[in-house]
C-alpha cells in the first residue's frame, strides 16, 4: 500500500461548486462513483448560475431519470434544443466578466459533448474541468470496477480504498455522520474530512451570490484567484 496515498469517492455532479473541487485538489484519486442510484433534484444534472444577482437552475434534461436506476444507466434527451438554451443563458448571463474570453468556450464544449450516456457526459465534464484547474488528480473513470455492488454504505467505500492501495479516505465534511473512523482504523485506513472554504469573490455590478456552479467561480476570478481557493479547504 502506498504511503499516505488519498483518495476520495464523489457522485458525478455537473459544473459542481468549488468545494467539489477542493477536495479533488487535496487527492491523489478521484473515485466517480456513478453505480449508484439517481437523486432526483440533486446536483447530478444540474446546478445554479447567477443571472442578474439571483441564483438560477440550469438543467440536463434526461430519459426515464428514476431513484430506482443507477446513474451510469441513465441517458441524457437526445434534443439538441436544450444545449443551446443553457449556452444561451450562461453567455447572455456572463458576456461582462472578465474571464469570459477564457472560460466560455470550455463550457460550451462541455455543454455540447456528444456522449449521449449521463455518467460518461458527467465524466467528461469533470475531466475537463480538472484539466483546466491543472489539478494532477487521476480521475479513475469508473466505479463500476469493483465488482463490489453487494456490499453497501461505508463498507463499500472501505473495499474501494483497499482496492485502490490507498491510505487515506479524505471525505467531505457533510460526511462526518455516515462514517466511522475506527472502522476504516481497523482496515489499516486513515479516515478524514474536508471543510469547503468559500469566501465570497467580486461579481463586478451583479450581487454575489454562495455555493454557484464552478462557472460562476472561473467566470469572475483569474487563475490565480482560482488556484488560491482551491487550496484553501482544511481537513477537520
Amino acid at each position: 500500500m502506498q504511503a499516505e496515498r488519498r483518495l476520495a469517492i464523489m457522485q458525478p455532479y455537473f459544473f459542481p461548486y468549488i468545494g467539489y473541487f477542493q477536495l479533488m485538489a487535496k487527492v491523489d484519486a478521484f473515485v466517480v462513483y456513478d453505480d449508484v442510484n439517481y437523486i432526483n433534484k440533486g446536483w447530478i444534472n444540474r446546478n445554479r448560475v447567477n443571472v442578474a444577482g439571483a441564483a438560477h437552475m440550469i438543467t440536463v434534461p434526461l430519459q426515464q431519470a428514476s431513484q430506482n436506476r443507477l446513474i451510469c444507466d441513465i441517458e441524457l434527451d437526445a434534443a439538441p434544443a436544450w444545449r443551446d438554451k443553457m449556452l444561451r443563458t450562461i453567455e447572455q448571463s456572463y458576456s461582462r466578466a472578465p474571464q469570459f474570453q477564457q472560460v466560455f468556450p470550455l463550457v460550451e464544449r462541455i455543454v455540447r459533448h456528444a456522449a449521449p450516456n449521463l455518467a460518461d457526459y458527467l465524466l467528461h465534464s469533470l475531466t475537463a474541468l480538472r484539466d483546466h484547474l491543472r489539478l494532477p488528480t487521476e480521475i479513475v473513470a469508473t466505479s463500476r470496477k469493483y465488482a463490489n455492488a453487494a456490499l453497501k454504505g461505508q463498507d463499500r467505500i472501505i473495499d474501494i480504498c483497499l482496492q485502490e492501495r490507498t491510505r487515506v479516505y479524505v471525505n467531505a465534511i457533510g460526511g462526518m455522520e455516515l462514517y466511522t473512523r475506527g472502522d476504516f482504523a481497523d482496515k489499516g485506513l486513515e479516515l478524514t474530512f474536508l471543510q469547503p472554504a468559500l469566501a465570497p469573490y467580486s461579481c463586478g455590478r451583479v450581487a454575489y451570490v454562495p455555493g454557484l456552479s464552478i462557472i460562476d467561480v472561473l467566470m469572475w476570478n483569474d487563475p490565480t484567484a482560482v488556484d488560491q481557493m482551491l487550496h484553501s479547504a482544511t481537513f477537520s
